[in-house]
């Protein structure tokens, strides 16, 4: 019997996605034995600072992927868009499970939509994708910066009176909070994460006995919408301290993705969308971002780098 250990975050989230792991693994290889271990993050442990003011290379992955690395583990589960665009030398992305669906969601204990926020409304969130592209469509909204795991947050909506949370819906359902949902924003506003509402597992290259069991249970629809979208995010080479989003979708036989660049003030936006073979799904992300970065998003880009000398 093959004697698997997966390692994850303590979250409630990441245990709830490392089980539901290890349930669709027995399905595949039920002749497998697999043990959970738990490990704690950079990400973890900083929990009073937004992540765009830290720095995003590995933020919730890199002790993970050193554990990987050194054969504490032999696989590691992860929220897909915790994920650098880069992985580590000898990591692979082995395999993903069938998206949630990947829509960010409204919560609001006073009962507000989207559509129905008063002037100046005050939201929660920390994510500057969401902030920029809150500000595109409503510049009167004020923000309050907001970090913790999804009960944290509900708590903390509560106690400062705020109208709303931003979260994706992945994370809301997964833990039960659905009764809080009270609008799914379509991505024309907002677009999604890369890889949001994705559970990613990462192998060695070389472990060929732990690749097989996730080849069973990997989802390729899911993976081909994935590969689209963290192309495109590696040729822009952004990361969570940059408003960039991306959304693959698959009809019949190609792969739809949708695109976006934005300054921090959701005053100039680059969007676009690019459609090509499924085969040829990592080709579609970078000639994507390719357009953007020749309309203008380099330009926005290189300022944001410069801000965050």
């Amino acid at each position: 019997m093959q004697h698997i250990k997966l390692g994850t975050r303590g979250s409630r989230l990441a245990l709830w996605q490392a089980q539901y792991t290890v349930d669709c693994l027995k399905r595949a290889c039920p002749d497998t034995s697999i043990e959970t271990v738990i490990i704690k993050t950079k990400g973890d442990k900083i929990l009073d600072v937004p992540l765009s003011r830290i720095g995003d290379k590995g933020l919730f992955t890199s002790e993970i992927e050193t554990e990987l690395l050194d054969g504490k583990i032999d696989m590691a589960v992860h929220s897909l868009k915790d994920l650098p665009s880069q992985l580590a030398p000898g990591v692979c992305l082995a395999a993903v499970l069938k998206r949630e669906d990947p829509r960010d969601v409204l919560l609001s204990v006073k009962g507000y939509r989207l559509a129905g926020l008063p002037p100046q409304a005050i939201l929660g969130t920390s994510s500057l994708r969401r902030i920029a592209q809150l500000k595109s469509v409503r510049p009167d909204v004020r923000i309050v910066e907001l970090r913790g795991n999804v009960e944290t947050r509900i708590r903390k909506m509560q106690e400062q009176n705020l109208d709303g949370i931003i979260l994706a819906y992945a994370g809301v359902k997964r833990l039960g909070f659905e009764s809080y949902v009270t609008d799914f924003i379509s991505p024309d506003i907002i677009l999604p994460a890369v890889g949001q509402g994705v559970i990613a597992i990462e192998a060695r290259e070389d472990d060929l006995a732990t690749r097989h069991c996730l080849d069973i249970v990997n989802d390729m629809s899911s993976y081909m919408q994935i590969s689209a979208e963290r192309a495109f995010l590696k040729e822009l080479q952004g990361g969570c301290q940059v408003p960039i989003a991306a959304l693959g979708k698959i009809e019949k036989d190609e792969i739809i993705l949708e695109g976006l660049v934005s300054s921090l003030d959701g005053t100039r936006v680059f969007k676009s969308q690019e459609k090509g073979e499924l085969a040829k799904s990592s080709e579609v992300g970078r000639i994507l971002a390719g357009r953007l970065l020749k309309q203008g998003a380099d330009a926005i880009l290189a300022e944001i780098e410069r801000l965050g000398e």
